[in-house]
């Protein structure tokens, strides 16, 4: 029997690309997403890809009741937690809406968990986490700081709530993935990022830019203390990205290790800044991109990048994708929506 996992926010950046690679390896998947930054349409492109339409619900996971019911209806090994609001900016802006969609959900899954038998919950956290490093590249072991920002300091707040909730005698068992800066799309180009209104993502508003959408990307800075003034980011192929859940799930349902709290890092080892990233966009589009610099954002770091030798070593996982290899088809993905009429 094929085992279930559910997957919030499973339509999506992150989520979809995590649901392909669930199927390829033979899971079962229950998708539950709320749709407030994603479309209901990312189905019919991972049905494409994998032959196999996944189970879909429109729900809140800040919605106890329709969790519960949900858990009753159906019976998983696992869970794949990705649903939360996650742009740095709107966050410093609107904190009680990041504090109640990124905490109430993780805290009704984790009390619904052992009362449903689900064995464990891999956990969707960020680098976000490490705030403002004193050194890079930045291992596990590094010091957690106080977040920079509202959206940062839920995925700190998140990760000890599984803690102290595993720690407590709970029945389950936690991976907490770090990831830095995912990016990209699907080769097939049937699904990518596909922010609803205006990117809060660097990549997407690159694209858009690129084919007119964006009259201008502005770049947040260019005198900060790295080679060429702009930030400096870790940009993980989201491909990369997804196939390190599959890994994680496996690992937990097998009990593959004794530690009911294992964390690690996603990331490639290498930074690349902003305005690095144009560069290699304009190489692989042929585009020319009107981009301004301006004033540095609030709740921005300066520059931070993994380093992923625990995930490479006890996970056997590897970032393989180029950043241009990524970035092209970041752009495939925008021109296909352009032919789909969608953007």
């Amino acid at each position: 029997m094929n085992r279930k996992i559910l997957v919030t926010g499973g339509t999506g950046y992150i989520g979809s690309h995590t649901v392909v690679e669930l199927q390829g390896a033979g899971y079962e998947v229950v998708i539950i997403d709320n749709l407030s930054n994603s479309n209901a349409d990312v189905l019919d492109g991972i049905t494409k890809i994998s032959g196999i339409k996944p189970l879909f619900y429109e729900m809140d996971c800040t919605d106890k009741n329709a969790l519960e019911s949900l858990f009753k209806e159906h019976s998983f090994d696992g869970i794949i937690h990705f649903a939360a609001s996650k742009a740095v900016g709107e966050s410093v802006h609107k904190p009680l809406l990041y504090y109640r969609n990124n905490i109430v959900s993780l805290i009704n899954l984790l009390e619904l968990m052992p009362e449903h038998k689900v064995k464990g919950i891999v956990f969707s956290s960020s680098c976000t986490v490490y705030g403002e490093p004193d050194k890079n590249p930045i291992d596990e072991n590094a010091p957690i700081k106080p977040a920079a920002s509202p959206y940062g300091n839920t995925k700190q707040i998140n990760e000890e709530i599984i803690q102290d909730f595993v720690h407590s005698g709970a029945p389950i068992k936690s991976i907490i993935l770090r990831y830095f800066n995912p990016i990209g799309a699907h080769p097939s180009g049937e699904i990518g990022e596909l922010p609803i209104g205006v990117p809060q993502n660097l990549v997407p508003f690159i694209t858009q830019t690129g084919i007119g959408i964006r009259e201008q990307l502005s770049v947040f800075g260019d005198d900060y203390n790295t080679p060429d003034g702009s930030c400096i980011r870790d940009f993980i192929n989201v491909v990369d990205l997804a196939k390190a859940h599959v890994i994680a799930i496996e690992r937990m349902l097998e009990d593959k290790s004794d530690e009911k709290v294992e964390i690690f890092n996603l990331g490639t080892g290498k930074g690349a800044s902003v305005l690095e990233l144009i560069n290699i966009f304009e190489k692989v589009s042929g585009e020319s991109l009107n981009y301004k610099i301006v004033n540095r954002r609030e709740g921005d770091i300066e520059q931070i990048w993994a380093q992923p030798d625990k995930a490479n070593k006890v996970l056997g996982w590897t970032a393989r994708e180029s950043l241009e290899d990524t970035m092209l088809s970041a752009w495939n993905w925008q021109k296909r929506l352009r032919e789909k009429g969608i953007m």
